[in-house]
């Protein structure tokens, strides 16, 4: 079975099409390479032993998604992850991310109903609910105005997604609410590769540990939590993979009489900060240097999900734990930077 994946060499795109060759399934790729490279396909193909097919495309092409579509017939499932995703250069450049996350999903559902295709995943972010109300955070949580641009456009691709299956009934999809993806596959042979200055994290983390930053900086010691700084709901990204093949299965075999859903992905729990910052130099021996600054524009004090209905209705739970997600970030920094 022959299923799309959008950003298929970016982050999680990569892993998710890691597993998705992993339960047999044919996997189609396209990405314009601007926020990836195209060795992560050496790397999928070294995993997997099989190469999928790829294809440099821009989504904002509108001709060119729909020459695309006319040589793929036999497609029956699209995972789109293609999006600009970093807060803060969402707040310096609202409109690239407007025109690059908004357009290419319109041009995407354009095709898919001019085909009758139909079972596509959305992934969207833990970010649509703002500085949320309760913790943990239940889909039913309510979405709030967005802290950033790239919030914005994760809220305004749901709105789509759900008005587009309201009209078309025959049209299913998922949207997934992702919390704060990190790690690497096991075998450290594809993992987080930002282009540039690392806008999450973790991968800002191993980079100064290993020499390329010359410290970390944390965005704020003053927020209203034990240790001040921002807690969040860190994912090992194959968890999070794992559960993208799961909400392609529920979307093939029809298990829903609800032609949208929403889902969180998260572990359930929140680690601050400086715990992330403490448990990589306990799991790695690496002592991080690091210096207190102001806060960043658009993030928010806390989030962490309540999982319950993915656990439930999805059968998928995250089982790998914190510190086996610093490892394996920091294993694979280590294999980017041996050469």
């Amino acid at each position: 079975m022959k299923i799309l994946v959008t950003g298929g060499l970016g982050y999680i795109g990569s892993h998710t099409v890691v597993a998705l060759i992993n339960q047999g399934y044919e996997v189609v790729i396209i990405d314009n390479l601007s926020n990836s490279s195209i060795e992560v396909l050496e790397g999928i193909t070294a995993i997997t032993n099989k190469t999928p097919e790829f294809h440099k495309i821009d989504l904002r092409e509108k001709n060119t998604v729909a020459q695309f579509f006319d040589q793929h017939k036999d497609i029956k499932g699209i995972i789109h992850f293609a999006a600009s995703k970093a807060v803060g250069e969402s707040v310096e450049k609202p409109l690239l991310y407007y025109e690059n996350n908004i357009s290419s999903l319109v041009y995407l559902l354009q095709e898919m109903k001019k085909r009758n295709l139909s079972n596509f995943i959305f992934s969207s972010s833990c970010t649509v609910y703002g500085q949320a109300d309760e913790l943990p955070i239940t889909e039913n949580a309510p979405v709030k105005k967005a802290e950033s641009p790239y919030g914005n456009t994760k809220l305004i691709g749901e709105n789509m997604i759900e008005d587009f299956c309201q009209s078309q009934k025959e049209f299913k999809a998922i949207s997934l609410r992702y919390f704060n993806p990190i790690g690497a596959h096991s075998s450290a042979k594809i993992g987080e590769l930002p282009i540039g200055t690392p806008q999450n994290l973790v991968p800002f983390i191993t980079q100064t540990a290993i020499g390329k930053r010359k410290e970390l900086s944390v965005f704020g010691d003053d927020y209203n939590t034990p240790d001040g700084t921002c807690i969040r709901d860190y994912i090992h990204v194959m968890d999070l993979a794992e559960a993208h093949v799961r909400a392609l299965e529920r979307l093939l075999k029809a298990e829903t009489k609800n032609n949208y859903e929403v889902f969180n992905l998260g572990t359930g729990s929140g680690s601050s900060v400086m715990e992330i910052i403490k448990t990589f130099e306990k799991v790695t021996a690496q002592k991080l240097p690091y210096k207190i600054a102001g806060r960043r524009a658009g993030d928010i004090t806390a989030a962490f999900a309540d999982t319950q209905k993915a656990n439930e209705i999805l059968g998928w739970k995250s089982k790998r734990s914190l510190e086996e997600a610093l490892s394996s970030a920091w294993n694979w920094e280590i294999n980017v930077n041996k050469n």
